[in-house]
């Protein structure tokens, strides 16, 4: 059973900021440079990789894009299958009829895209975890956490 880190839009985006002087994202990026050697193996998914690049296009910046491309190869990246999206839809109606919508109800909603994709994952019998800012909607589907919050 293999450990896999799954990283949120959010986390994604501080491991890759160009800037080495926000600590916040400083201590993100050591935190993942660590994670293979704790026998974690990290998992670029491609909603998180879409978000974050469609924002880095949009604002033309090209020294984050340029990182976000060496990070895709140096990692294991998970593209979007069709099973994937069948189980986010089923996620999606889920939560609408609780009445918990993870975002609105005319948004894509990449929450539950990436939960689809950790959830099928974890089926096959690895070990997930989503690592994320945003622990409330993710963790209503799958082990979601603080990125300060994995040992």
């Amino acid at each position: 059973m293999s450990k896999l880190v799954f990283l949120d839009t959010n986390i994604l985006g501080m491991v890759t900021n160009p800037k080495n002087s926000n600590p916040i994202c400083q201590q993100c990026k050591e935190w993942l440079d660590e994670l293979p050697l704790k026998e974690y193996q990290i998992i670029l998914p491609e909603i998180a990789d879409y978000e974050v690049r469609r924002e880095l296009l949009r604002a033309g910046k090209t020294s984050g894009i340029k990182r976000l491309d060496r990070l895709k190869t140096a990692i294991t990246y998970l593209p979007i299958t069709t099973s994937v999206m069948l189980l986010a839809a089923s996620f999606w109606a889920e939560v609408r009829k609780t009445g918990k919508p993870t975002a609105d109800a005319k948004s894509l909603d990449g929450d539950v895209i990436l939960a689809a994709q950790a959830k099928i994952e974890e089926l096959k019998g690895h070990q997930v975890i989503i690592v994320t800012t945003n622990v409330k909607h993710l963790s209503l589907f799958v082990d979601a956490r603080e990125w300060q919050n994995i040992n």
